[in-house]
């Protein structure tokens, strides 16, 4: 099967969340930034996504979900998922369909069309059973990821970022920063701690979900350890968020989990800021020690390359990210991968 010079893709968000420039997951952002660039490139563009998504392409919507979902109304959007899948393929043409979910094993549609599967997450979350027989090609964001999935081999394309949305500022304010998720994984309390044993100032933003174990984390280990000098500001928009990226001396990265890439690391390099990371997943890969930012293995080793971090240079973080992490990189590794699976189907 050879791939026709102008393709259709179909790609496929995980149902409970909307696609958008400023969304708030990673898998989310590279769908929106990718699909983005299959437009501009001169391809047709179709997204299953949530209700309230922003395609450049055509929208298919599916139900919008809150976060108090139950587990009969998680099975009741992946049949909707499916349904909309379905009926593009019964009306239109399509070259290949790319996958985004954590959870797209259940909605997968008959293989007469090629499919390709993105692992945003660690290799770990998924059901085995997708390495194992499944006649969907899947691809990795990162080495680390790769080295870890049960399938050996898997093609990695790391991901990228619109390095142009970020303001460079190599004149820097004396507050660290944290930006994510607020839960237990991303080691936000230990930002808290290295703040507080430096008496540094400390910005901590992002949004606490409404999962029962967010919740108590963020009220039993955040809410305790805030005072005038270390605020945590909610969730961030993307004006604040490039604000904050711009005048922090550093970012800090505490994860406690194996990261599969980091796109706030990567925004933060655009953003002339220096990165200490965790040597947690694929940040090594991200964050190159020494030159970009710091890579540690504790807390300890976190709150003393905080008086480091003045050493790293805002114009060598600004230019690497300039040349690695462009999202049109991304693209055209990912348009070259479709006609290769294309071709091969």
């Amino acid at each position: 099967m050879r791939a026709p010079a102008k393709l259709t893709i179909l790609s496929v968000a995980f149902p409970l969340l909307p696609v958008a420039p400023g969304s708030g997951g990673g898998a989310e952002q590279v769908l929106s930034l990718l699909e983005r660039g299959i437009v501009k490139a001169g391809h047709r563009s179709i997204v299953v996504a949530a209700a309230g998504s922003e395609i450049v392409g055509r929208l298919i919507e599916t139900p919008a979900a809150n976060w108090e979902i139950t587990e009969a109304a998680r099975l009741d959007a992946q049949r909707r998922h499916a349904a909309a899948i379905q009926r593009v393929l019964d009306r239109t043409p399509v070259d290949l369909i790319h996958f985004h979910g954590l959870d797209f094993h259940r909605y997968l549609p008959p293989d007469r069309v090629p499919r390709l599967a993105t692992l945003h997450l660690p290799a770990a979350w998924y059901p085995e059973s997708i390495f194992n027989g499944a006649k969907v090609q899947l691809n990795c964001v990162s080495q680390t990821q790769a080295s870890s999935a049960p399938r050996a081999g898997l093609p990695v394309v790391p991901n990228g970022i619109d390095t142009q949305r970020y303001k460079y500022s190599a004149e820097k304010e004396q507050y660290l920063l944290w930006l994510g998720r607020i839960c237990p994984e991303k080691g936000v309390h230990l930002a808290l701690q290295a703040a507080l044993h430096l008496d540094l100032p400390l910005i901590i933003a992002g949004p606490v979900h409404p999962f029962p174990d967010h919740e108590i984390y963020f009220e039993k280990e955040i809410r305790p350890l805030l005072d005038s000098k270390r605020r945590y500001i909610g969730p961030a928009d993307g004006k604040t968020k490039i604000e904050l990226l711009s005048k922090a001396s550093c970012l800090l990265i505490p994860s406690l989990v194996a990261e599969t890439s980091s796109l706030v690391a990567m925004e933060a390099l655009a953003s002339g800021t220096p990165v200490i990371a965790f040597r947690s997943g694929a940040l090594p890969e991200i964050v190159e020690h020494g030159s970009t930012g710091l890579v540690v293995d504790s807390e300890d080793e976190m709150e003393a390359a905080v008086g480091e971090v003045s050493k790293i240079s805002s114009d060598v973080c600004r230019s690497t990210a300039l040349r690695r992490f462009e999202a049109s990189r991304m693209i055209d590794d990912y348009l070259a991968l479709y006609r290769q699976i294309i071709d091969s189907f």
